[in-house]
């Protein structure tokens, strides 16, 4: 009788704890599923859920509002997925909020998280559709990343070939770093350009000073137009001294001189020209009779 009694009692201590064991589950799992709570419905059309699946989390700001609770597929470029959400989120959503499918860390499972609006929009009603956000496709960073590493490894090479050609080339920077007479010349340069430098900055600071008469040719209007009015008169007085000349040369007493002057500068041309023919005729007959001697005249 007592063994019936013990056994009926842990029996009954087991059959208690499996029925609170799956209390405590059924209260866990609706929990997350929002089975006790208030709940309204969301709606967002997406390319591809990229791995989403019934009952992942949803997430605002940070914090678990609701679930996926449906996911549709409306055509071969449409998936609809219908979210259920905590009743006291709705005040914070906005009908400008974006959906987007984000990973509950690197390799964690996909989650929904539904960004921010615009505080002047309103709220959100039951059953409203949300814009979505294209996804992050792991194949599309994969690609990304692949560039990227190939152009480092490009960026590498040239690297190593540019340093090369720096130790072994024969160009300027080669010779920069590992020529010291190449180096001693570019300082020497570089010091001659520097004191060429200085020496203009002279220059143009006595230029602006106004002394000199360089300097007053440039900044003083009144020594340009004095210099101006000069080389006019000088222009007038050179053509009347040209008027001058022309009048003596065609003048009764001066005529003969100049006639004379001139038939004796024509006779200079003339002795120079005869001279000059006379040298050219010279140099081709000794041409011609250097040709006209045969190997054995040389010789003799």
């Amino acid at each position: 009788m007592k063994k019936d009694v013990g056994f009926r009692w842990k029996l009954g201590m087991f059959v208690t704890a499996g029925i609170l064991f799956f209390a405590v589950t059924i209260y866990f799992v609706g929990k997350q599923k929002n089975l006790f709570g208030s709940t309204f419905h969301l709606k967002s059309h997406f390319k591809t859920v990229s791995g989403l699946k019934i009952g992942n989390n949803v997430r605002f700001s940070g914090i678990n509002i609701g679930t996926v609770d449906a996911i549709e597929m409306i055509s071969d470029t449409s998936v609809m997925v219908d979210l259920i959400i905590e009743k006291s989120a709705q005040p914070f959503i906005k009908t400008d909020a974006k959906v987007g499918i984000s990973s509950d860390g690197l390799m964690g499972e996909k989650v929904l998280v539904i960004s921010p609006g615009t505080f002047t929009f309103k709220s959100v009603k039951d059953n409203d559709i949300l814009t979505s956000k294209n996804a992050i496709e792991m194949e599309d960073l994969m690609l990304s990343m692949k560039k990227s590493i190939d152009n480092v490894a490009l960026i590498s090479d040239n690297l190593a070939q540019f340093s090369y050609k720096v130790n072994n080339g024969d160009g300027a920077l080669s010779k920069m770093i590992s020529d010291e007479q190449f180096s001693s010349t570019l300082q020497s340069t570089l010091v001659n350009l520097q004191n060429s430098s200085n020496e203009f900055a002279k220059f143009t600071e006595s230029m602006n000073s106004g002394k000199g008469a360089l300097s007053k040719l440039v900044t003083d209007e009144k020594f340009g137009k004095t210099l101006d009015s000069t080389m006019m008169n000088l222009k007038t007085g050179t053509k009347g001294l040209n008027e001058t000349i022309d009048a003596a040369q065609n003048s009764i007493l001066l005529k003969g001189y100049f006639k004379k002057k001139e038939k004796a500068a024509k006779q200079i041309e003339i002795k120079k020209a005869n001279a000059l023919k006379k040298k050219n005729t010279t140099i081709i007959k000794s041409d011609s009779t250097k040709r006209l001697l045969t190997p054995k005249d040389s010789i003799q």
